[in-house]
């Protein structure tokens, strides 16, 4: 089956919100056998979404719509596809009641547009909402199925998965398994030229490399009547890349680099502590956001000032004198501070020129160290980085990241 997302908002169109609800369901249709062909985006204007849905439905076998399905006069969704569907619009009682039982839970006044939102096209399939007011539903008609999701992604997400995801599963003729691996320190051309036989006498499974924000995400997708086939596939493929690409491939599971870190962490009981200069605190950001890292994650300092590398972590007033602040000898002091003063397995630094300003001839914007302090002994990193401020910020966290999720997996 191939497959339309037709996203309404106008706010979508005026750039006021992301599209995410694409990207999600996009990701998840290959999973049951649905090809992902276009995305479409409109407007709240009934007479554009006719003209998109009827192109739609004229090149794809199944359109997946989200948002308009609102109490609001706007909210045009609905009696649209109905119309184009040849469908009438009919009160469902027990949506009605669900409705208010959600305004009693939440206290708050339910208007009367509200009622709209009960109204759904006969004889549809329909998806429940146990976290907002619009249900959605599913119409099949003439070998056309258009499924109506409302635009929330803490809504749309859990009736995606909860309803839609099964329908097809019980639809698709093959099964099909999808793994995603994460890549770190390696370009995705260097990847690519890595795996390139693979690549190039793929059938099943296949593969499908990605870079983005200086890491590459590799996916392993195989088409088999059984899971199990599929699955087999897919990890013996796995192994032959897990062999090709060493410890730069550091995630199966798709967990990002500071999930994966985290992982290790609370896995191996080491405790960390972080002294941070130009990345401003984003590194335990990153981390704390990963639940139950404060089983391991000490403390974190952002030492931006001489004064508070010398007074916070011990740097040397000598060495910020010889060398300065942005130096391996400064960031190795900041590592073995930090250390030493959480009392943490691990201790990491970070200090550099994140930029636009503050750069020179011999020190430029995006030279950046990063030192890390263990039981192993301390090692220091220099970076020579491209980009704005946030890139460089960004990227400098990955490779921190990196460091600490090798020294883990050392011997």
């Amino acid at each position: 089956m191939d497959a339309e997302i037709l996203a309404v908002g106008t706010e979508l169109l005026m750039g006021q919100i992301a599209n995410t609800n694409a990207q999600y369901i996009s990701s998840r249709l290959p999973d049951v056998g649905v090809n992902v062909y276009y995305h479409t985006v409109v407007g709240d204007n009934p007479e554009r979404l006719r003209k998109c849905l009827e192109s739609a439905l004229q090149r794809a076998d199944v359109v997946v719509m989200t948002g308009g399905l609102g109490p609001t006069q706007d909210d045009l969704t609905k009696e649209t596809v109905s119309t184009v569907m040849g469908k009438k619009l009919v009160l469902h009682e027990e949506i009605l009641m669900k409705i208010k039982k959600y305004f009693r839970d939440v206290n708050r006044p339910m208007v009367e547009s509200n009622i709209k939102q009960a109204y759904l096209p006969e004889d549809s399939i329909i998806i429940e909402n146990d976290n907002g007011t619009a249900p959605g539903c599913i119409i099949e008609k003439d070998g056309k199925v258009v499924i109506m999701l409302p635009g929330p992604p803490a809504e749309m997400k859990p009736m995606f998965e909860s309803t839609v995801m099964p329908y097809f599963e019980k639809k698709s003729q093959c099964k099909i398994v999808s793994k995603f691996l994460r890549v770190f320190g390696i370009g995705e051309s260097s990847v690519e030229d890595m795996l390139i036989d693979l690549i190039d006498k793929q059938t099943n499974p296949t593969l499908a490399t990605y870079a983005k924000d200086g890491e590459v995400t590799i996916r392993v997708t195989a088409k088999c009547d059984r899971c199990e086939e599929a699955e087999k596939l897919v990890n013996d493929m796995t192994e032959e890349i897990k062999k090709r690409l060493g410890t730069a491939l550091y995630s199966t599971e798709n967990r990002d680099l500071a999930e994966e870190t985290a992982y290790l962490l609370l896995e191996k009981k080491k405790t960390l502590a972080l002294a941070e200069s130009c990345t401003g605190g984003l590194l335990a950001a990153k981390l704390t956001d990963i639940p139950g890292i404060s089983e391991v994650f000490l403390q974190g300092k952002v030492t931006y000032s001489n004064q508070a590398k010398v007074k916070e972590l011990g740097v040397k007033e000598q060495t910020l004198s010889e060398y300065g602040a942005v130096s391996r000898q400064t960031a190795i002091e900041m590592a073995e501070g930090i250390r030493k003063v959480a009392g943490s397995d691990i201790g990491l630094s970070i200090t550099g020129i994140a930029g636009p300003g503050g750069g020179t001839e011999k020190k430029p914007v995006g030279l950046v160290y990063v030192a890390i302090s263990s039981s192993k002994g301390t090692e220091c990193k220099e970076l020579r980085l491209k980009g704005n401020r946030q890139r460089i910020r960004n990227i400098t966290c990955l490779h921190a990241l990196n460091m600490i999720r090798v020294n883990l997996i050392s011997g």
